[in-house]
């Protein structure tokens, strides 16, 4: 089904006060900021989309908002650690039917894997308040896609409370089937890479092995794809080494005692943490 006048907005959070790689959105890949490049890939999808890059109005983040103007999309500014909030309004901006959550830290997400969740909403339209590929995750980590319904997402705004509720945007609905309908969407290979295979960036290291990939196929491949992503790792076992060590370390280590549907499967701990 196509999507119609659904306006699709797509809220990219991005702030300079990561705890852990300060200023990540702004290191450069290829002669662009990662947010540049992420943003870029974003454009490519083929549903029409809005994107908005939401960060907050703290002043470190005056950086992300000259950056947004430099890529040319708009920027919603609100709180700092509210990220809910700031989903909520950002989408309550741009009059948005469907709000699309892509972290800022998937700079290597792949178009595709957001169309085919985009697909998948609009041929069930009206038969779900939240359509995800997380929950739980078969893609490589950093291929984040989550669509909620405007409805959802104010319901959210409205009854969430707690704090992973409010930093995380989604937790309150994915814990919730009962008051919300769910799908869920796994990677057609019939394979899970998510605790595997690591795209997405927190640290140094992530940097390193998003900046080589880029290097490897960006020239040949603007597009280039989740698929084209692992067959170079298969080819040149080294780059997938750069960041192995980080494979399956997530934030859902530090709530394993809050979260109802994640387990210690679902996330690793660092031996040095």
């Amino acid at each position: 089904m196509p999507q119609g006048s659904t306006n699709i907005v797509i809220v990219v959070q991005a702030r300079m006060s990561s705890s852990r790689l300060p200023g990540k959105v702004l290191l450069p890949i290829l002669g662009k900021s990662l947010l540049y490049r992420m943003i870029e890939r974003l454009q490519m999808v083929k549903h029409q989309v809005q994107i908005v890059i939401a960060t907050s109005t703290d002043a470190k983040d005056d950086a992300v908002e000259a950056e947004a103007a430099v890529i040319g999309v708009p920027c919603y500014r609100g709180s700092l650690d509210n990220c809910l909030d700031r989903h909520y309004q950002a989408g309550k901006q741009y009059n948005a039917d469907v709000v699309i959550k892509i972290p800022s830290d998937c700079p290597l997400i792949d178009s595709r894997v957001i169309d085919e969740v985009l697909d998948f909403y609009f041929d069930h339209e009206g038969d779900y308040d939240f359509v995800n590929n997380l929950h739980p995750a078969t893609w490589p980590d950093g291929n984040d896609v989550e669509i909620m319904t405007a409805a959802c997402l104010e319901r959210t705004w409205r009854e969430a409370s707690r704090p992973l509720e409010l930093e995380h945007t989604t937790p309150y609905i994915w814990e919730n089937p009962d008051k919300f309908n769910i799908a869920n969407i796994t990677w057609s290979a019939g394979l899970d890479y998510s605790m595997s295979h690591r795209f997405t960036i927190d640290y140094p290291a992530d940097y390193d092995f998003i900046n080589r990939v880029y290097e490897e196929l960006y020239p040949g491949k603007v597009n280039f794809s989740c698929g084209d992503i692992l067959v170079l790792l298969d080819q040149k076992p080294e780059i997938y080494q750069i960041n192995a060590d980080y494979a399956g370390v997530n934030w859902y280590r530090n709530h394993l005692d809050e979260l109802k549907t994640v387990g210690a499967q679902n996330t690793k701990t660092l031996s040095n943490q």
